[in-house]
């Protein structure tokens, strides 16, 4: 059993899990940099380290500071959180190196899902239905042209390496085709410092469906039911919810069955997510997440586990504490991100927050690291928070969700919540009819 466990990570992320921690009787280490020497998982965990200066470079993604806190603070074991160095295999490579246990997946898991193609290519070889595309990297225009012709217009071409919707570019027909390829390769090798990138048949109106998976490391693997995550900015996720709104039991039984088999045949461990397009009922695999989602909250609302202590368990040696037939879905839950952004241009907004006040009440948790006085520093990413309200049926969450955001205060900066509000009132939001498109087009029609 685990003692003592260092959360490599800060805001709201960090204090999920040092709240996890001191449920279990385990002692928490926060790192900071300079920036964040006041910040709330700071002052919450039972020891802190400053690892370096504020640009995460020289701090939360130092991983010489990182291990040497560990050894400092005698923590046998490091929970990464999501972003920063959490689906990094060096990373988990040193720390095997060092004897520290990482709460996560393998390096291995991670190299493999990692790469888009070799993803790609491992979850077609398990049984996982995936988008038509190029069987590998596309070297350059003519390729490019010629796999185009064999899937149809539109296509879309995606760094090999990406993320956070960089490098991906949409083509419509041939002419397009030369500019879209030439600029994805230009923004993958500027953005990740590698310019291969691959294709795949664009689908018209799909929904982003994420399927919740677990591992026990030992050939065991369970799913929790699906989120649909379709309201996306950029490729940037604003509102998730559980269980997605046009799926039916059917098809949720048989995709997760599908997925959490995959992940039990490579031994997989601990929390993933491996996420779909969605189309006219039908799944296309799109990447692997390895790690805990930021929508992970949701998840738990419905099915009424923890997930960062399930993480814990199995990182020690533990079997999961539930089967597949102990998971049954609960009513509906829905997450909103809050983020430090002035709107119409969500420009990144920091500063010092005059007053806070979270809502509360049947159904409604906050994940926040905000305080009356705390200064949002300008180093990171603008999340400062997640709403989240669950209840019997969807009509009760999205009422919930609507009194929730009316009874929250954070003055001193401009937030997003007011585009909740704005969504809330929509009729397409009401009936759940949306698809990856639909925001994008609202905020064009509303706040331009």
């Amino acid at each position: 059993m685990f003692d003592k466990i260092l959360i490599a990570n800060r805001g709201e992320i960090a204090l999920r899990v040092i709240r996890a921690c001191r449920e279990m009787g385990i002692a928490s280490v926060a790192v900071h940099s300079t920036a964040d020497a006041d910040a709330m998982h700071v002052r919450m965990a039972d020891e802190s380290v400053c690892i370096g200066p504020n640009p995460s470079t020289l701090s939360y993604l130092s991983i010489p500071a990182i291990v040497s806190a560990c050894e400092i603070t005698g923590a046998q074991a490091i929970h990464p959180g999501y972003g920063f160095l959490s689906e990094n295999a060096a990373f988990v490579q040193v720390l095997e190196d060092h004897g520290i246990a990482f709460i996560g997946p393998t390096a291995e898991h991670i190299r493999i899902m990692g790469d888009k193609i070799t993803a790609k290519d491992t979850m077609k070889k398990l049984g996982v239905p995936c988008v038509p595309g190029s069987e590998g990297a596309v070297p350059d225009v003519e390729s490019a042209k010629s796999e185009a012709a064999a899937m149809g217009y539109p296509i879309i071409i995606k760094a090999t390496a990406g993320g956070g919707g960089r490098g991906m570019k949409v083509a419509n027909n041939e002419e397009q085709l030369e500019v879209a390829f030439r600029t994805a390769r230009s923004e993958a090798k500027a953005a990740f410092g590698n310019d291969e990138v691959y294709m795949e048949k664009y689908l018209q109106r799909p929904r982003h469906i994420e399927v919740q998976v677990f591992g026990d490391g030992k050939g065991t693997a369970v799913h929790l039911g699906e989120r649909d995550c379709s309201l996306q900015r950029r490729h940037q996720k604003v509102m998730e919810e559980a269980p997605g709104p046009v799926i039916t039991a059917e098809q949720r039984a048989r995709i997760g069955k599908v997925c959490a088999d995959a992940v039990a045949r490579i031994n997989y461990i601990g929390a993933g997510t491996i996420e779909f397009l969605y189309e006219d009922g039908e799944f296309y695999f799109i990447e692997m997440n390895t790690r805990l989602q930021v929508e992970h909250p949701v998840t738990e609302a419905i099915f009424g586990v923890d997930l960062v202590r399930e993480q814990i368990r199995v990182a020690e040696g533990l079997p999961m504490s539930f089967t597949q037939d102990d998971l049954q879905l609960n009513g509906h839950a829905i997450e909103v991100r809050l983020n430090a952004e002035k709107l119409p241009n969500f420009t990144p907004c920091p500063g010092k927050i005059t007053q806070y006040h979270a809502p509360g009440g049947l159904g409604v948790r906050i994940d926040s690291a905000l305080y009356d006085g705390y200064v949002i520093p300008p180093y990171y990413d603008s999340l400062i928070g997640k709403l989240i309200v669950h209840g019997r049926d969807r009509p009760e969450a999205l009422a919930r969700l609507s009194r929730a955001l009316g009874e929250l205060i954070v003055d001193g900066v401009d937030t997003t919540v007011p585009l909740f509000h704005a969504l809330l009132a929509e009729p397409d939001i009401q009936a759940g009819d949306y698809s990856i498109h639909w925001l994008e087009k609202f905020l064009a029609r509303t706040m331009n």
